[in-house]
């Protein structure tokens, strides 16, 4: 497949011919902040499918998303994932032995938690006797955690599951050198002091430089920020159109937050320090201020900088999923339906961050719904050039023809319905963790906004994506 780049640069004269081709309503401060108005109540038939156990939401909670140094670094990603499970025992007073099952996601792995699930639910007072084991899918690792146990539910292999994700990018791995590790396994092996002596030997102080972690494609050895300014240029899309909507994540999170809409997040007592009680990376600017930023990864004329890309993240959500018979049985009014979803994978070197692209039209083609029929949608913002690349390629009949293989394009999502509380980009991205966010974000807003349908959706690593149909509950 010709990538999106070659055709760019080769066929294109200029950037305003892409931009023509790729255009979009332009973002404005005073547009942006707007609050979306309250959804119409329409009459639309339910997606329960006919012999399928419908599975509920009952709820989710979330600790606070703190910028990655700050008050959980001195923890281990067991800690807050327990307190997250803590936070939903709480909030659910869920009796311990119901739960039949427990699934976290999480990306970069502690070695001494291997099974993070596991350590985390003993942590949290859980049975013994209740399993729980550890996923990963980059970004949408919890969402992977949450749709494995739907189909744990659906199959009726379980009745009641607990699904979430954690990370904690304080405290990661960093290793020795291939060299130096290999040196320090033979030692161990060696049986006679001229044997380690020999060892001892060979060794040089470029040994001891570490490995130090990065957020690339192993595939490509690209950066996730490089491969997003990449997408940025390739879909003509401005560093003020960036920063714009970087200023629209912040200003609708403060809003949200001041406002009292987050409630899925729950308290934290930090052993040791102060109650953490709300998310620190939430920080309303200005464009100007913005604008004064250098670009982070292409240098020194991209247009992705510190101010318009998802900040490293500590966090843990937990959310309460259950068949809706046995939730009812047990007296909860749950929160919401989860209905269809779809995983899709494309090219992890020109298409790395268009998951959602991929994944919407399937997702609404699966449920029999279109992008009117959805009243309330939240994407994770990798970056703002991701989230606006995403909006033109699916605004773009071109593209859906040249690239999908569909006829026609599924159409970008208003923006008066769109992550109208903030996202990643001002609430935080814990990488294993953003998944539960999201769908309980779509939740909370069909319940206030009176709205029936919410699309989820989220690109990972790998060039993967995830999309997820969450039903409101009646009330």
């Amino acid at each position: 497949m010709t990538s999106i780049l070659t055709y760019t640069f080769k066929t294109l004269p200029s950037t305003s011919q892409w931009a023509f081709r790729f255009s979009i309503r332009p973002l404005s401060c005073s547009s942006q902040l707007q609050a979306a108005p309250a959804a119409q109540p329409k009459s639309k038939k339910t997606l329960a499918k006919p012999n399928l156990r419908n599975i509920v939401v009952v709820d989710g909670v979330r600790i606070p998303f703190l910028l990655s140094g700050t008050s959980y670094k001195d923890l281990m990603p067991h800690d807050l994932a327990r307190a997250a499970l803590s936070g939903l025992l709480q909030r659910t007073s869920v009796p311990k032995e119901v739960v039949d099952y427990i699934i976290f996601g999480t990306v970069i792995q502690e070695v001494k938690t291997s099974n993070v699930a596991r350590e985390a639910a003993l942590g949290a007072g859980f049975s013994d006797k209740t399993p729980a084991h550890t996923v990963t899918m980059a970004c949408i690792s919890s969402n992977q955690a949450m749709t494995t146990g739907v189909g744990l539910i659906a199959s009726g292999q379980s009745d009641v599951v607990v699904a979430g994700g954690v990370e904690l990018m304080s405290d990661i791995p960093i290793r020795h050198s291939r060299k130096m590790r290999k040196m320090m396994l033979d030692l161990n092996k060696a049986k006679t002091l001229g044997q380690r002596l020999s060892l001892i030997s060979k060794f040089r102080l470029n040994f001891l430089a570490p490995e130090l972690p990065a957020v690339a494609e192993f595939s490509t050895n690209e950066t996730m920020g490089h491969s997003a300014d990449r997408l940025a240029a390739a879909f003509a899309v401005s560093r003020l159109e960036q920063d714009e909507y970087a200023l629209r994540s912040h200003s609708l999170a403060k809003k949200a937050q001041d406002e009292g809409l987050l409630s899925d997040v729950v308290p934290f007592k930090v052993p040791g320090r102060d109650t953490v009680t709300k998310d620190n990376g939430i920080r309303p600017s200005s464009l100007e201020q913005m604008g004064k930023l250098k670009p982070a990864f292409v240098k020194p004329y991209g247009t992705v900088t510190a101010a318009n890309s998802s900040f490293l993240t500590d966090g843990a959500s937990a959310m309460l999923i259950m068949a809706e018979e046995k939730a009812l049985a047990m007296g909860y009014k749950p929160k919401a339906y989860l209905r269809d979803f779809v995983y899709v994978s494309q090219d992890p070197k020109d298409q790395l961050l268009l998951g959602p692209t991929y994944a919407t039209p399937k997702v609404l083609e699966k449920a029999g719904l279109t992008m009117n029929d959805i009243d309330a949608f939240e994407f994770h913002e990798a970056f703002s050039g991701q989230i606006l690349a995403n909006f033109k390629a699916m605004d773009s009949d071109w593209f859906a023809q040249n690239y999908m293989g569909r006829k026609a394009k599924v159409g970008a999502p208003p923006l008066e319905k769109f992550n109208n509380w903030g996202g990643s980009l001002s609430l935080g991205h814990p990488f294993g963790a953003t998944g539960c966010r999201l769908v309980m974000a779509a939740a909370h807003r069909l319940r206030k906004e009176g709205g029936q349908f919410g699309l989820v959706a989220a690109c990972a690593a790998g060039g993967q994506g995830h999309a997820m149909i969450v039903e409101a509950y009646p009330k």
